[in-house]
């Protein structure tokens, strides 16, 4: 679901698939690759409604989450979903966090 509602937001024309296996790998440790095992190609709209994927559900959880969001006291926070679970996470964290020292990005530009 989540390619098909970003291929919708995105305005885009067709929704295309490609199913990858891996090839046996040689005797040295090496793998040699991926074999294309085929491809499919979608009208986004059609594949949501193939799917019974319901945009006003997708529209629902975003605003349930930028709700959440606004309850929070100003500050920076990052939005982390458990990889194998359906659990959305948000930790505050420090201002200053993702955020490059400007003497030291200075310093890269001079040198280039």
């Amino acid at each position: 679901a989540k390619w098909t509602v970003s291929s919708i937001l995105a305005g885009a024309d067709l929704l295309k698939f490609g199913y990858v296996t891996r090839s046996m790998p040689r005797s040295s440790g090496e793998s040699i690759g991926h074999s294309i095992l085929g491809t499919q190609q979608f009208y986004p709209k059609q594949f949501a409604a193939q799917i019974s994927l319901d945009m006003n559900n997708a529209w629902g959880i975003l605003r349930v989450i930028v709700d959440k969001c606004m309850q929070l006291k100003d500050g920076k926070y990052v939005l982390y979903k458990e990889p194998s679970k359906g659990v959305l996470r948000i930790y505050k964290v420090p201002l200053n966090t993702f955020e490059e020292d400007n003497e030291d990005s200075e310093e890269e530009e001079e040198e280039k």
